[in-house]
């Protein structure tokens, strides 16, 4: 069945067929979060919830990309939870680390699965890094960059996910790259050396 199929089943009440929609968007879903949330608790929490809340609103959905009307259900739980956040703050925790992003394009040595570092410890504090800056950013920055730059998608994906105008979203991403880029370069010592940013920053 395709997921044309599947949704027209999850439509007419068939519960497995919502489920394996699911199964196909879950991982692409949690990682969004994650990237967004930076905790892995709150992550799976917002994953959840999105999934609910498609499950009740499937009827909203007018065709187009199922993983950009998914996605935006993620985001939409995420930016709640950001929100409620800001309004009661807490001790902030230490960003959990994840490891992908980039300055400009998206470097090869974060988008490959081989870590570049021979020495684990360092990369982990390049994971760490490199959350610490996508936390940095505001919401809608770190949305576009984690959509477009960590999970592949192309701009009318993510124009459709954040409901904002295709310009905007390479504006943002645009300069969201450059404040990452930025803020890497206080980690700069961490970065495998054939991508150091010093060249292209002090050009």
């Amino acid at each position: 069945m395709d997921e044309s199929q599947q949704i027209q089943a999850a439509l007419a009440g068939d519960l497995d067929a919502f489920n394996r929609l699911v199964l196909t968007y879950q991982d692409i879903a949690f990682n969004v979060a994650f990237r967004l949330m930076g905790d892995e608790d709150e992550a799976a929490d917002a994953t959840q919830n999105a999934f609910i809340s498609a499950f009740k609103n499937l009827r909203s959905f007018r065709g187009g990309s199922f993983k950009a009307w998914v996605l935006r259900m993620v985001t939409n739980s995420c930016y709640d939870e950001l929100r409620r956040k800001q309004r009661h703050p807490t001790t902030p925790l230490e960003p959990k680390t994840d490891d992908e992003n980039e300055e400009l394009d998206t470097p090869r040595w974060i988008a490959s699965d081989d870590p570049q570092p021979e020495d684990r410890l360092e990369v982990k504090e390049l994971e760490h890094a490199i959350q610490h800056c996508l936390e940095k950013l505001s919401a809608e920055f770190r949305t576009v960059v984690v959509l477009v730059d960590l999970q592949g998608l192309d701009y009318e994906e993510v124009a459709s996910t954040s409901r904002v105008p295709l310009g905007t979203i390479k504006s943002r991403l645009a300069r969201a790259r450059f404040k990452l880029r930025n803020c890497l370069r206080g980690f700069e010592e961490l970065l495998p050396a054939e991508f150091r940013l010093e060249d292209e920053i002090t050009q």
